[in-house]
């Protein structure tokens, strides 16, 4: 059977030029997907979705992932209370990557680790990489306790 959610992809012009929706997964049946804040444009994560997961957001005008690491469909916010509701739902040219602009509900982070964005380290540029380069921190202070939240469950992010 099937998936009658999304056009069907036709042609370059179809897919770059016109109106359907005909979204090009990868190998693994994933998109990703760059979330960003609506209001100040910072980015907040990066994520993958698979067909259920883009069908569920267009839905609910919420979020929803796929995780690699877990192997499931992920309605962000679900356990934290951090529900990123979708603000602007854009793709880009070839169909195949998601832009979220989101308002986040609570504190308004979205990494599991507790900051605000995941993106909360630099890497230092100028120099060639080496075993002794040390990330900078950009955020200083998390936006909530992840144990609190999510218990003292393991990471679920595999290494």
């Amino acid at each position: 059977m099937s998936d009658t959610s999304f056009a069907q992809r036709i042609s370059i012009e179809q897919v770059e030029e016109g109106t359907d929706l005909a979204p090009k997964f990868d190998e693994d049946g994933l998109l990703p997907v760059v979330t960003t804040e609506a209001e100040s444009g910072d980015v907040l994560m990066l994520g993958y979705m698979n067909a259920d997961a883009l069908r569920k957001t267009i839905e609910t005008g919420e979020a929803h992932y796929w995780s690699r690491s877990r192997q499931v469909l992920w309605h962000k916010g679900a356990t934290s209370g951090l529900v990123q509701r979708v603000v602007d739902m854009r793709i880009d040219d070839d169909q195949d990557a998601v832009w979220l602009k989101v308002d986040v509900t609570g504190s308004g982070a979205s990494c599991h680790v507790g900051y605000r964005s995941c993106f909360y380290r630099s890497i230092p540029t100028g120099a060639a990489p080496r075993p002794d380069l040390e990330l900078l921190y950009r955020e200083t202070e998390k936006t909530f306790d992840p144990v609190q939240v999510y218990g003292d469950a393991p990471n679920p992010t595999k290494l």
